[in-house]
């Protein structure tokens, strides 16, 4: 099935037409993705704070790549802190080359019980990848022995995907995506050798779309998130929605930000009939509510 159109994935189906449940009649599904990358020094890198002086590209980048590396060397440890206090259990996205790079940070959120999900192997687009299916192997191999458990979910770096991601995915054993922005639910996308899930990301409560894209004030998260949850925790009440909430340790895990994604989760936490989950969980919740 290689080569086929985005359409040819999947069947359009209205979300009122379909039969989701979550446990104890939830409302809402809500999951964090922390997002771990490698960022080659040497390389133009993947997002920039600051141009290049006089508009000349230059390498290495020094201030661009230390933007990012503040991240895992400082913000990190605030999202860690963040969500144990409240006994969250994040999804890790995480380049199997950061596995090695990033051991400490990788090490606290596999002591947490976090869920590891395959981030590609190094931060670039699978289209930039030379060998994509080798790729996606080396980075399921570098999640299952640093676990003990092969990864169930992908985010392809940038949620790009190539036409034949997804069946490459599929046949490397990974049960969920999360690069398909398009539904408040799971749904079933078809691959050449069988089905994959869909499970919701964003690309909304996003901080690289809200931080790095757009450029938001530093409480957008907050201010946003809360209008994206009351929202979904009223059509909840009679059909269940997932929220996801992205963050990247370079951004929302700096100083004058870390504070407002405490605000979101906090308000988030105190509406009954949410659950708090992983992306596997909500995977389950889906096949679940299909039996």
């Amino acid at each position: 099935m290689g080569n086929v159109s985005a359409r040819q994935r999947l069947t359009y189906e209205p979300i009122t037409q379909r039969k989701f449940k979550l446990p104890n009649n939830a409302r809402v599904a809500v999951w964090v993705i922390v997002n771990v990358e490698n960022w080659l020094p040497e390389n133009p890198q993947p997002r920039t704070v600051l141009p290049p002086p006089m508009g000349v590209n230059m390498l290495p980048d020094i201030p661009n790549w230390c933007w990012h590396e503040y991240g895992m060397r400082v913000g990190f440890w605030r999202f860690l802190e963040v969500l144990k206090k409240r006994d969250i259990k994040a999804t890790l996205a995480v380049n199997g080359s950061a596995l090695d790079v990033y051991r400490p940070a990788c090490q606290a959120a596999l002591n947490e019980k976090w869920e590891f999900m395959g981030h590609g192997f190094v931060q670039k687009p699978m289209h930039r990848v030379e060998d994509e299916r080798q790729a996606i192997i080396d980075t399921i191999n570098a999640i299952k022995s640093f676990t003990g458990s092969a990864p169930l979910g992908w985010e392809s770096p940038g949620i790009a995907e190539t036409s034949q991601t997804l069946d490459l995915l599929q046949e490397a054993g990974i049960k969920y995506v999360a690069d398909w922005v398009l539904d408040d639910q799971p749904v079933t996308l078809k691959t050449r050798s069988g089905e994959i899930t869909s499970v919701p990301y964003t690309v909304e409560i996003n901080d690289v779309v809200m931080s790095a894209i757009q450029q938001q004030r530093s409480d957008e998260i907050y201010l946003r998130g809360k209008d994206h949850f009351d929202c979904l925790y009223q059509e909840g009440k009679t059909i269940p929605r997932v929220m996801a909430i992205t963050i990247h340790p370079y951004l929302t895990g700096v100083p004058h930000r870390i504070g407002y994604l405490e605000a979101l989760l906090d308000y988030i936490m105190i509406h009954p009939d949410v659950v708090m989950c992983t992306g596997g969980e909500i995977m389950d919740f889906y096949h679940n509510s299909k039996k």
